[in-house]
């Protein structure tokens, strides 16, 4: 198995790990604070703002682990 394969790999599953944490940790979470999300065109449903943060760091450490990456071959 290759270098780059492996650490795509670990990035997906350290991230869905983080993600499964994420959601059982909001389960005891007082859902009084929530927040909208306003995208280009239409908002989100109200969301815990716990889940909002934690999503999108976990979307950020999974694009930053492949951007990393070398897909470029070596000769």
């Amino acid at each position: 198995m290759s270098l780059t394969l492996k650490k795509i790999i670990f990035a997906i599953t350290f991230n869905s790990c983080l993600f499964s944490l994420l959601i059982i940790g909001l389960n005891n979470y007082n859902y009084s604070n929530k927040s909208k999300v306003n995208l280009l065109i239409k908002e989100t449903v109200q969301l815990p703002i716990g889940f909002i943060v934690g999503t999108s760091f976990i979307a950020g450490s999974i694009i930053g682990s492949i951007l990393t990456l070398n897909l470029t071959k070596r000769k």
